[in-house]
């Protein structure tokens, strides 16, 4: 076999190898996140927890920080797809009503905390790096901008169900029970524009 083909075959073991480690790092900073703190959490109970070393962790990542950063960003993923998931679904069965779509979309988004329940409370605890809380307070514009291409026009609605739904996050996080999920989403989702709800009635 000549070289060229032995590096081909080679290299897909190496990144599966390499990817498995990453793994293995990531799954083990999140349980020692969440046991312990970020604080409290050395990179040695991260390699001692994935049983790997502190050299194949400074490979991967560039250091505890990044961990938790980068499980920040995973989990973000995974929540951005569940909402948009729900909003094709949504639109897809003809649904056009901007504010049964938000809602299809924030049940989407309580339903992951909930299943992530131990994650989603890691991010809300105010225990992460220095400046993390610069990227929440972005991450949260980045959401707005986003429920502001359903509500077009509205700047205070998209103020009000946003900032509703942050708040209900946090609580729905702390006590993981979905029944409050869907009263605070049965309420927000009969929330209307003032100019709709000061209209006069017609009849």
């Amino acid at each position: 076999m000549s070289p060229d083909v032995e590096n081909a075959v080679a290299q897909p073991r190496t990144s599966e190898r390499g990817a498995a480690t990453r793994s293995s790092l990531l799954a083990a900073a999140r349980e020692v996140f969440v046991s312990k703190g970020f604080a409290e959490a050395g990179v040695t109970d991260v390699v001692a927890r994935a049983d790997a070393s502190v050299g194949s962790l400074y490979h991967h990542f560039a250091g505890k920080a990044d961990l938790y950063l980068t499980l920040w960003e995973e989990f973000q993923t995974r929540q951005t797809q569940r909402t948009k998931r729900a909003v094709r679904t949504a639109r897809a069965a003809g649904e056009s009503d901007p504010m049964r779509v938000f809602v299809g979309a924030a049940r989407a988004y309580l339903d992951g905390c909930v299943e992530e329940r131990e994650l989603a409370a890691l991010f809300l605890r105010g225990d992460g790096p220095p400046g993390f809380e610069v990227v929440m307070r972005d991450r949260m514009r980045l959401w707005a901008r986003r429920n502001a291409a359903l509500f077009e026009d509205e700047p205070a609605l998209v103020l009000v169900v946003t900032g509703a739904l942050a708040a209900a996050v946090s609580e729905v996080v702390c006590s993981g029970d979905r029944g409050l999920a869907g009263e605070v989403l049965a309420i927000i989702g009969q929330i209307r524009p003032a100019a709709s709800a000061t209209a006069p009635h017609s009849g």
